[in-house]
């Protein structure tokens, strides 16, 4: 089966994505297909892989553990059944405190913290799409990294809504309110970032 096979206006589930064997990456919003950007270009990769660094040596014998895309998180509604799963994500990166939620096949529930690395072509679909999922199956923490503009968002959950932190720059220290103690600086994770063409 191809990508191409599939009807893009009809609504889909973790059963039927489970199934599919195609070479394109795609993720499920609330049953409805959304192809995934062609490979992160090598810049995005090593901001991912600084952020990466930064939480995995930080959650080092702790019972928070951190993943790194491809990572499949299923987004439940009704029930944890593949039927019932119209919502399959695959963030840049994900913290998951909850050890319950981890399965042989990823993430079955909310993480903790979700990263997600922006590039020209997907920014429409993490800022609306992503945003709303995520607030609504109670994300606790949402980063949002600008590469191109070298700044970062956190969207922290309180009562239920996602309230933005000032937009974080160079020099900014990032903490989080799930893992005390944790500290990022941004002047390191941009370091390199814009000094060629991505």
């Amino acid at each position: 089966m191809k990508l191409a096979d599939l009807d893009l206006n009809k609504a889909y589930t973790y059963a039927d994505y489970y199934k599919w064997k195609f070479e394109e990456r795609v993720e499920l919003i609330k049953g409805r297909i959304f192809k995934m950007s062609p490979a992160p270009n090598r810049l995005h990769q090593e901001i991912a892989g600084k952020v990466y660094l930064r939480l995995g040596n930080f959650l080092y014998n702790n019972p928070c553990k951190v993943y790194i895309a491809p990572f499949d998180v299923r987004l439940p509604r009704k029930s944890k059944d593949d039927t019932d799963i119209v919502t399959v994500l695959q963030p840049d990166l994900c913290v998951i405190c909850d050890p319950s939620k981890l399965d042989v096949r990823g993430c079955i529930g909310a993480p903790d913290i979700v990263v997600e690395i922006l590039s020209p072509s997907n920014n429409k679909k993490e800022l609306k799409n992503k945003y709303e999922v995520y607030e609504e199956s109670g994300v606790k923490e949402y980063w949002v990294v600008m590469p191109t503009e070298k700044t970062m968002l956190i969207y922290r959950l309180t009562d239920g809504k996602y309230v933005p932190s000032r937009l974080m720059v160079s020099g900014d220290i990032v903490t989080s309110t799930i893992l005390p103690g944790f500290s990022m600086d941004l002047t390191d994770i941009f370091s390199g970032y814009g000094d060629e063409e991505s």
